[in-house]
């Protein structure tokens, strides 16, 4: 059975953290000492999803001069235009500020570019429109940290632009009126992980409405944080895990209708939910077509509309998951004919939807544990999204390459660029060798660390309610993985369309267990029945027909006695 994995185990708890941790059965006191709290103050406040550090939204730099601007505005009734970004996260954003600007008595629209014909961030056009409209006062959400020229075209037309963001900033910030952006130089809000509707949150925190208003804008807070791929610790692991319980309550029309064509039961809503359910659904108008759709879904309390819109977005999930496919393929083609043994990979065609190329990035990185960049070549100008892996920080790469680039911007493991086409063949040869410097000499293999090595005997109903106390869990704050070892095979077969998934059966002797494994189904003919096998995995629960039993699910499997 081929190998194709690092498999790396934490270290056990030191004796002065097991001490500390005493009064924690003693699989949680590994999975505790893992995430790095160590004492039970620490190890309490983290279970309890608490910061402990001052939340207070006006330290945030900008933000008194952004609130006295939005509060003259609200006074005198001037129009305002939230202009947000076309994923999840910028929707989400947009809802989050309309809905409370609206609360106060505000005359507020919301503005989301079109993809295809706007492009990402802010664009001048857009400003002219919007003035043209007699809009007087702009606040981005999720983008325009990088705009200095449309910032200033604003300036010039006389709107009034507050830009909130939590992209990384370029050297030189844009001339607004106020910017706010945790992670601007000198910024001392002591959070720096806020996603973009995180930062519309504070926003909203600041302008000081009825707490029932906020208590009830945190199933967005939810929703953009955990799709956007913002870490859950800090006040991230605290807005996620309060929005949930109001993303339970199914107090907002258009999720409940979402969740209704997406079969998930709302009430038992999990991060992975909003992850790999809501998320991509909500995405998915922006992908295919406009985010509006997304944004009049959150915002709709008419249950016909709200139930069409679900049943429009969950159609364009669809049709996204087959264009996804089609670009995935045809860009790996591309990639590996140019350069087979190249650190980066790199794809351009000018029929790829740019809508789903970031999509086909990431599957590309998933295959072949290498960073990867998918476009669109346009007629002047080519845009395209980077994925990336831990061992190669994107955005830094194409910060070398700004002479080339017209625009860019994203974080460590995510980005996207716009590049004429006169010097597209340069910048693909600079970034190859920026990775071939960084990359060269590496393990390139995917590393998986598992928090334990445990009997599967020892896998109860017990364990899984205190896993529990984890959640929510996903970026940055990893479910808890163990590994189990000498397992027998006892049935092993493929699942879901085009055979992807890994179904089995997994023994030791004393207790069997149904195994899943997502997209490992082509390992299936390494696993004859009664194979010995070492399995990584997450301990979750699985309903069928009403009835609830124990699951694993598979990270990996490899033979027994190789190496790991």
């Amino acid at each position: 059975m081929a190998h194709t994995k690092r498999w790396f185990i934490s270290p056990p708890l030191s004796p002065t953290a097991r001490a500390e941790l005493r009064a924690f059965p003693e699989i949680l006191q590994q999975l505790l000492y893992n995430r790095g709290y160590t004492t039970d103050a620490a190890a309490r406040a983290y279970l309890r999803a608490q910061t402990n550090f001052n939340t207070d939204p006006m330290q945030l730099l900008g933000m008194k001069t952004a609130v006295e601007r939005i509060r003259q505005a609200l006074k005198h009734h001037e129009p305002i235009a939230i202009y947000g970004d076309y994923d999840v996260d910028g929707v989400t954003a947009t809802a989050l500020l309309v809905q409370t600007l609206r609360a106060l008595g505000g005359n507020v629209r919301g503005y989301i570019p079109n993809r295809f014909e706007e492009g990402y961030g802010l664009n001048t056009e857009a400003f002219d429109t919007l003035q043209a409209e007699g809009i007087k006062l702009v606040i981005s959400v999720d983008c325009g940290i990088r705009s200095p020229a449309e910032a200033a075209h604003a300036q010039r037309i006389g709107l009034d632009l507050i830009i909130s963001d939590h992209h990384h900033p370029d050297e030189e910030l844009p001339p607004a009126l106020a910017v706010i952006n945790p992670k601007q130089e000198g910024d001392p809000y002591p959070d720096k992980d806020l996603a973009g509707v995180g930062v519309a949150y504070k926003i909203a925190q600041a302008l000081e409405p009825p707490a029932e208003l906020l208590d009830n804008l945190l199933d967005l807070v939810a929703l953009g944080t955990v799709a956007d791929l913002a870490p859950l610790t800090g006040e991230n692991r605290m807005l996620v895990r309060k929005g949930l319980f109001k993303i339970r309550a199914c107090t907002r029309q258009g999720l409940y209708s979402l969740a209704q064509v997406a079969n998930l039961s709302l009430s038992k809503t999990t991060a992975t939910d909003i992850g790999f359910v809501l998320g991509p659904r909500l995405n998915a108008a922006g992908r295919l077509e406009s985010a509006l759709a997304a944004f009049d879904l959150l915002t709709t309390q008419d249950v016909s509309v709200a139930g069409q819109l679900a049943q429009k977005l969950d159609q364009q999930n669809r049709e996204r998951q087959k264009i996804t496919r089609e670009i995935q393929e045809q860009a790996e083609q591309i990639a590996l004919q140019d350069d087979p043994s190249a650190h980066l990979m790199f794809a351009v065609h000018s029929t790829f939807n740019s809508g789903v190329v970031g999509l086909a990035a990431s599957r590309l990185v998933e295959t072949f544990y290498r960073p990867a960049a998918v476009g669109q070549v346009g007629e002047e100008t080519t845009r395209c999204s980077c994925r990336s892996i831990p061992e190669f920080h994107i955005t830094n790469a194409l910060d070398e390459c700004k002479d080339l680039l017209l625009r860019h911007g994203g974080h460590a493991a995510a980005a996207g660029f716009t590049v004429e086409n006169k010097k597209l063949p340069a910048l693909k040869e600079r970034l190859k060798e920026i990775a071939r410097r960084e990359l060269e000499g590496l393990d390139l293999r995917p590393a998986l660390t598992a928090d334990m090595e445990v009997p599967l005997a020892q896998m109860t109903g017990e364990v899984l309610k205190f896993l529990d106390y984890l959640q929510p869990t996903g970026y940055g704050n990893r479910d808890a993985i163990f590994v189990s070892r000498d397992l027998i095979v006892k049935e092993a077969r493929v699942v879901g369309s085009e055979g992807k998934h890994l179904k089995m059966k997994l023994t030791d002797g004393r207790v069997i267990f149904d195994a899943i494994g997502f997209r490992i189904g082509a390992r299936l003919p390494d696993l004859p029945c009664g194979a010995k096998v070492d399995v990584m995995y997450s301990l979750e629960k699985n309903e069928f027909n009403g009835r609830e039993t124990l699951q694993l699910n598979l990270k990996d499997v490899k033979a027994s006695g190789l190496p790991d």
